[in-house]
C-alpha cells in the first residue's frame, strides 16, 4: 500500500461507538488494515451495560426521517456516503412514527458481529494506553463523551488542560407488561405512524399533582467541584419543570395531535412511551431524561396513569460527557494541528447525537483514506448537513464558546425559511458530488 512519508500506513482506530465503527468501515472498505481498541468488557463506563460495539445508551431513537428536517437530510447524506450504522439500523428497526428507531440489543450485536468478523479488522479487547504526541501511526481517537479518566488525563497531558464537559441524563426504561393497557392508549401525534407510542394521558389535576411531586423530588447531587452543565437536547425532566410548571406541558409533555379514546377529547398532557425492541417487551419514557434518585423516580413516575404499578427494568440517570475544544485543536480534516497522525471524531469533537457522531465518522475514515493513499484531500461541501458539522467543530472563530452542537438549521450558512424545504435537493447533490470524487480515488 501506497502511503505519505509522514506516516507508516498503520492506523489505530480507538473506541467502537457509532464514530469508530463508521471510520473502521470506511477504512476496511478501501482495503486499508485497522487494529481497533475497545475497552469493554474489561472497563465500563457509567452509562454502557454490555460489551458490544455501538451500544446505545440515551435512547433508541436516531430522530426524523422526514427530508423537511434536518436530521432526516442528514440520514440520507450518510446513506449515499456507505453509512454502516444506517445499514444497521433498517435491519434493527422498531416502528416510532416518522422517526427511525431501533432494538437496541440486536443492534449492537449485528454490528459487533460484522466488526469483529471482518478480515481487515484486528479487535484489542483492552483500553488504549499508547497516545504518543509524536506518533507515526495513524491514531484515531473515537472513545465518545464517556472516555475513561485515564485516557482522558493523556488527552490533556498533549492538548493541554483544553477538555470540556457537559452532563447528558439517560431516561428510564419500563417493563411492558406492568404498563395499564386499560388506560394507556396507542397513537403518534397527527397519526403520523401506525399508532407507534403508548400515550399516558393526564388532566389538568393529575398533570399539576405529578409536577408538583417531581419538582419536590430528591437528586442525585454532583460533586461540589464540578458545575451543573447541561446539553439542552438531555436536559433532566425535573429541571425543564422547574423553569415553570407549564414548560412540560408544551414540551416532551404536549398533548397536541393526541386524543384519549376514553374521553374523545385532547388530554391536558401525555407522556409518550416508545418501544426499545421489536417484541415491544420494554418501553422508553420519551423526554423523560431524569437525574432522581431511583427511589424517587418510583415514587413520582408512578403518579403517570397508566404507571401506577410499572416496573422499571432501567432507571433514568446522570453521567459526565467529555470534550475537546475542536476549533481550538483540530484542521479541516480532524487532525491535531500539532501532529496531523492523530485524529479525533464523534462526540468527543463536540457533535452531540448518534448520528452526528457517525457522520463524522464517515468523513473521518474517508480523509485518513486520502491521506494513506497521497489523495487530495477533499471536504464536503459547506451546502450539506455533514459539511456544516464539520466546519463547525473546526472553524477557529467558534473557539471561545464552544459548545456541543446537533444537527440544527442555525449552523447551516444560507439557508432561509423558504429555502429549507428545497435544501433536499442541494444537499444530496452536493453530498452526491463529493462522494463521485472519493470513488474515483479508489477504483
Amino acid at each position: 500500500m501506497e502511503t505519505n512519508d509522514d506516516n507508516n500506513g498503520k492506523v489505530i482506530v480507538v473506541g467502537a461507538g457509532l464514530s469508530g465503527i463508521e471510520a473502521t468501515w470506511q477504512l476496511v472498505n478501501r482495503g486499508i488494515p485497522v487494529t481497533l481498541y475497545e475497552m469493554r468488557p474489561n472497563k465500563t463506563t457509567p452509562a454502557h451495560t454490555t460489551s458490544n460495539f455501538g451500544e446505545l445508551v440515551c435512547s433508541n431513537s436516531f430522530k426524523s426521517q422526514s427530508m423537511e428536517r434536518v436530521n432526516g437530510i442528514l440520514k440520507e447524506e450518510m446513506r449515499i456516503c456507505g453509512s454502516k450504522i444506517l445499514w444497521a439500523a433498517d435491519q434493527c428497526s422498531v416502528p416510532a412514527g416518522e422517526a427511525l428507531a431501533v432494538d437496541r440489543e440486536n443492534f449492537s450485536s449485528l454490528l459487533t458481529a460484522e466488526i469483529s468478523s471482518h478480515p481487515l479488522i484486528t479487535v484489542v479487547g483492552e483500553e488504549f494506553f499508547n497516545l504518543d504526541p509524536d506518533t507515526k501511526d495513524i491514531i484515531l481517537i473515537c472513545t465518545g463523551p464517556l472516555t475513561s479518566d485515564q485516557f482522558s488525563t493523556q488527552i490533556k497531558s498533549i492538548l493541554g488542560d483544553d477538555s470540556l464537559y457537559f452532563y447528558d441524563a439517560i431516561a428510564p426504561i419500563l417493563d411492558a407488561d406492568t404498563i395499564n393497557r386499560d388506560v394507556v392508549f396507542a397513537a403518534s401525534r397527527y397519526d403520523k405512524g401506525t399508532e407507534d407510542y403508548l400515550n399516558c394521558p393526564l388532566n389538568e389535576q393529575e398533570y399539576f399533582r405529578f409536577i408538583h411531586a417531581l419538582k419536590s423530588a430528591s437528586t442525585v447531587k454532583t460533586r461540589p467541584f464540578e458545575k451543573e452543565i447541561y446539553y439542552q437536547g438531555c436536559m433532566p425532566i425535573e429541571t425543564i419543570a422547574g423553569k415553570g410548571d407549564l414548560t412540560l406541558a408544551y414540551g416532551a409533555m404536549k398533548p397536541v395531535g393526541l386524543i384519549d379514546p376514553r374521553t374523545g377529547k385532547r388530554p391536558f398532557a401525555v407522556v409518550q412511551l416508545r418501544a426499545e425492541n421489536r417484541s415491544r417487551t420494554a418501553y422508553n419514557m420519551v423526554g423523560f431524561q431524569t437525574k432522581l434518585k431511583y427511589g424517587e423516580q418510583s415514587k413520582v413516575f408512578n403518579l403517570i396513569p397508566g404507571l401506577e404499578r410499572v416496573s422499571f427494568l432501567k432507571y433514568g440517570s446522570m453521567h459526565r460527557n467529555t470534550y475537546i475544544n475542536g476549533p481550538k485543536n483540530l484542521t479541516q480534516n480532524l487532525s491535531w494541528k500539532k501532529n496531523s497522525n492523530i485524529f479525533f471524531s464523534g462526540q468527543i469533537t463536540g457533535v452531540e447525537g448518534y448520528m452526528e457522531s457517525a457522520a463524522i465518522g464517515i468523513i473521518v475514515g474517508q480523509l485518513i483514506a486520502c491521506k494513506l493513499m497521497g489523495k487530495q484531500i477533499v471536504l464536503p461541501n459547506i451546502q450539506t448537513v455533514i459539511g456544516s458539522l464539520l466546519a463547525y467543530i473546526t472553524n477557529p472563530s467558534n473557539m471561545n464558546d464552544y459548545v456541543p452542537q446537533n444537527a440544527n438549521w442555525g449552523i447551516i450558512e444560507n439557508v432561509g425559511k423558504l429555502q429549507r424545504r428545497s435544501f433536499y435537493h442541494t444537499a444530496r447533490s452536493n453530498i452526491r458530488a463529493y462522494y463521485e470524487i472519493l470513488s474515483s480515488y479508489f477504483t
